[in-house]
């Protein structure tokens, strides 16, 4: 019991220590969690067991929508966060306190899945090949190969004296 306490004493220590830094810079809705995981990381550290966490429990998440079914449209990509669907996820995740390598461990998805719509992407790729971005400076943009070469010019005579 002695070692829980000095424990439970410990990790308010070092949380009291961290919110009186001037560096810090958190909300006092995030304090309670932090002082959860420096008591879990202080009782591992001691060799104590640590309380489960509403986390631990809730490591298992049930997707909105399947795999297939989030990316069953070209025009969006459904969240199986919230089953709604985006063009692209990636601030959707950013709200949700998420990175795209986040999101897919937690779904178990491929490292390949998209978070992108293939649609939205395309148009994308178009509008910035039709500005000229990804060519080097001077270098002008191909020439599509249905084009033929421009006819040669014939060179005009050269003026004679009398025409002059």
């Amino acid at each position: 019991m002695s070692d829980e306490i000095s424990a439970v004493e410990l990790a308010a220590e070092l949380t009291a220590a961290w919110l009186a830094n001037p560096n810090t810079r958190t909300s006092a809705d995030d304090v309670p969690a932090f002082l959860i995981s420096m008591h879990a990381a202080v009782a591992k550290l001691s060799g104590a067991t640590a309380p489960d966490n509403a986390e631990e429990l809730a490591s298992t998440y049930e997707p909105a929508v399947t795999a297939r079914k989030s990316l069953s449209s070209p025009h969006h990509i459904v969240s199986m966060i919230d089953g709604k669907p985006y063009k692209t996820l990636r601030r959707h995740l950013a709200t949700n306190g998420m990175t795209p390598d986040e999101y897919r461990a937690r779904y178990n998805l491929k490292s390949d899945y998209p978070m992108v719509a293939p649609s939205y992407s395309e148009a994308r790729r178009t509008m910035a090949k039709s500005i000229g971005l990804g060519r080097k400076p001077g270098q002008k943009g191909a020439k599509p190969a249905d084009e033929a070469p421009k006819a040669a010019r014939k060179p005009r005579p050269a003026k004679t004296a009398e025409e002059a």
